[in-house]
């Protein structure tokens, strides 16, 4: 039996699978937060509590007295401080975290954009990663910076937690801006520049291998009888390319929750003005290119929320799939947006509204807008050197199959919808196979993967042009926004 971990923002997730990788059982648990203005915060130990119940109620209801292997996936940048003899002195920080925002300002002045990318990878100097919240513990809890002795990211805890080893998934570590990616190593110039030294920091993995094994006491705790292998996995939009077969150059894996994120491989490195941010792939010799719109997923259910309160989701893809398209436009940037622009000037749009527009006409709107988002990623992705044959949708939106037709359609890709919806899980399933020796290799994993509808692309001019005014506006509005 193998057990695919996936360490959630919203939720977290077991899911229990035999060696022929066939789903037994599946169990979730919500996270809760403690929010106090720019402020998001989690408790380590109810988060690992929560853990821990989901394994012994997967392990419990299907009678398992053995498990080979677990395997990790999840969020990346919530940071945790911890004290000599590795228990949390604070709440975790969570990525949504941004509280960081004066120390983003503080080290802008230090480092170009151009250098933190050749590094890092990453484009731009944000809240969201932990180097920026070390920082700001520096500045504003000198009780806890002085008293901390090791820096870790969530899913290096919960490994530790598990195994009692101490170590940081390369592919994860990516997300923290004090990471080189391409030396394999920490960025000791940004260490320096937030106060901090190697030593704090857990050692560097591969992603995707083996930390140690479950503690004896854990095992007892579970009712485990042998002596489960723990593996570090990887970020949960890389186990779910993992997951829905998306393992070589070409494709495209998109989830679109409450962000919308694509991730690809790419074996070329950074290059100047890709607009696309490069990550440690979690396959050897390759970077993974991970676009993200933060405003994806959840400009449809802001609209829902604000406007169509009393309609569900089925009730507006039905509605929608009526309507032709028509001049009014939706920039779906309700937080700013991410990636290709990097712009928190950046706001939400309705332009071409008149009397005879309703709400589903807007809903319309919204779906199209944020597929023109995922459009322009798709042509920085090819920008980039890599020529995309497909795009295989997960997570929320790709239960609709309007919005999927209307994705296919602006992006000119065929959308592959997985009959497996719980990519994340499952791939760390594979990961754990694939580690057990049960699997050759990823790529035979990948032949198993089922598809259960495909979405082609069909010739619609009047979104081609009515794509060209979507990036006309959002220039138009990012001017008015600086005025």
């Amino acid at each position: 039996m193998y057990i695919g971990v996936d360490l959630g923002s919203t939720n977290i997730k077991a899911a229990l699978y035999d060696k022929a990788l066939n789903l037994i059982d599946r169990k979730s648990k919500n996270v809760e937060y403690i929010r106090e203005n720019s402020f998001v915060e989690f408790d380590p130990h109810a988060y690992c509590e929560s853990l821990l119940l989901l394994l012994g109620t997967i392990i419990e209801n299907n009678n398992v007295s053995e498990v080979t292997e677990i395997a990790f996936t999840g969020q990346a940048e919530s940071l945790l401080v911890l004290d000599g003899e590795g228990r949390p002195l604070m709440n975790t920080i969570s990525w949504m975290d941004e509280r960081s925002v004066k120390e983003c300002e503080v080290l802008s002045k230090q480092f170009t954009l151009e250098e933190c990318e050749t590094v890092t990878g990453q484009q731009a100097i944000l809240p969201t990663w932990p180097a920026t919240k070390i920082l700001w513990l520096k500045e504003n809890r000198p009780e806890i910076f002085n008293s901390a002795c090791q820096y870790v990211l969530l899913k290096d805890y919960v490994i530790y937690f598990l195994t009692g080893q101490l170590v940081s998934d390369m592919s994860i570590a990516t997300f923290s801006f004090y990471f080189d990616i391409y030396n394999k190593c920490y960025w000791k110039k940004m260490l320096s520049a937030i106060g901090i030294s190697e030593d704090k920091l857990p050692p560097l993995k591969e992603p995707c291998t083996v930390a140690g094994t479950l503690k004896e006491g854990l095992r007892e705790v579970l009712g485990i009888k042998n002596c489960p292998k723990i593996n570090v996995g990887t970020l949960d939009h890389f186990a779910g390319m993992i997951g829905t077969g998306n393992i070589k150059e070409g494709g495209v894996t998109l989830s679109t929750g409450t962000v919308m994120a694509m991730a690809a491989i790419s074996k070329e490195g950074v290059s100047r003005n890709s607009k696309i941010a490069m990550h440690y792939g979690f396959i050897p010799d390759t970077h993974v290119m991970l676009p993200v719109a933060e405003s994806g997923g959840v400009s449809l259910e802001w609209f829902k929320r604000t406007c169509l309160t009393e309609v569900d989701f089925k009730t507006i893809d039905d509605t929608v799939a009526k309507r032709e398209t028509n001049d009014l436009i939706f920039l779906p940037y309700l937080v700013g947006t991410n990636a290709p622009e990097f712009d928190s000037d950046a706001t939400g749009v309705f332009w071409g509204l008149r009397q005879e527009h309703d709400a589903f006409d807007m809903a319309a709107a919204v779906m199209e807008g944020v597929s023109f988002v995922l459009r322009k990623n798709c042509e920085n992705i090819v920008k980039k050197g890599t020529e995309l044959k497909s795009i295989i949708a997960t997570g929320g939106g790709a239960k609709s199959p309007v919005w999927c037709q209307l994705q296919a359609d602006i992006t000119g890709l065929p959308i592959i919808i997985p009959k497996e919806k719980e990519a994340a899980c499952l791939g760390a399933a594979i990961i754990a196979a694939v580690s057990d020796g049960e699997i050759e290799s990823f790529e035979k994993a990948a032949e198993k993967i089922e598809t259960e509808k495909q979405y082609l692309p069909r010739p619609r001019p009047e979104l081609d042009k009515k794509y060209e005014k979507f990036n006309a506006l959002y220039d138009a509005s990012i001017k008015i926004a600086k005025m």
